[in-house]
């Protein structure tokens, strides 16, 4: 697997209606740095665990953070592997019989080896990368982490080895039988709006002087 292409691996081929598969590296890092959220699964004490949480890319790796008490992050590090997916919803694929109708998706399915970032440096640069994954230009806007928080923060980078996407997007698919039924069949597109901002109003705040951040600012111009 070189060039622009992450797969198709052999933890991450997509078997299942696999001409919804795509193995571009545009196409999978895209979704995965337009999704808000993923899940990261992972054996904790011999059962199968799921987590949601944050993600931010840089390149080829993925990054994690949570608690350092969290068993799920310790367990990837100890079997020195991840597997993580992420999914965008894009809205109703609505066909004239319940067994064709579905969800609009994109989705992104990566498999690589993971370990704990432990140099400081790293590690303050990466969850600043986090603040701006969450609402671009913020970390600018906030105080610098501290080294109490970066003790009380683990990273975990994950190496993104091999990835699948898989997209379900565009017309229906009703069988040729039931496309003559006057049944209504379409899709309704589906997208993430963000309402006006409420400030909070202890502390500087109070006053109601402090203005609404650039990031902030921007982030509703764009919705």
């Amino acid at each position: 697997m070189s060039g622009g292409a992450l797969g198709p691996g052999p933890r991450t081929r997509v078997r299942r209606l696999a001409t919804k598969a795509s193995y571009d590296q545009d196409v999978i890092f895209s979704i995965l740095d337009e999704a808000r959220l993923c899940h990261v699964a992972a054996l904790v004490g011999g059962r199968p665990v799921a987590l949601p949480t944050l993600h931010a890319r840089e390149g080829r790796i993925l990054y994690l953070h949570g608690s350092p008490s969290n068993e799920i992050l310790k367990s990837l590090t100890r079997a020195g592997e991840a597997f993580v997916t992420a999914t965008l919803y894009d809205g109703l694929r609505l066909a004239r019989s319940g067994f064709e109708s579905s969800i609009a998706y994109r989705s992104v399915t990566v498999a690589g080896a993971a370990r704990e970032v432990t140099d400081l440096a790293e590690k303050s640069r990466v969850l600043s990368l986090f603040v701006d994954r969450v609402l671009a230009g913020r970390a600018e806007e906030v105080r610098a982490t501290s080294e109490r928080e970066l003790r009380l923060t683990m990273v975990v980078a994950v190496d993104i080895d091999e990835a699948s996407a898989k997209i379900s997007a565009g017309p229906t698919e009703d069988d040729d039988e039931d496309a003559e039924l006057p049944i209504w069949s379409g899709t309704v597109p589906a997208r993430l709006v963000f309402d006006a901002p409420v400030p909070d109003t202890n502390g500087a705040m109070a006053t109601g002087d402090v203005a609404v951040p650039a990031s902030v600012a921007a982030l509703l111009r764009e919705s």
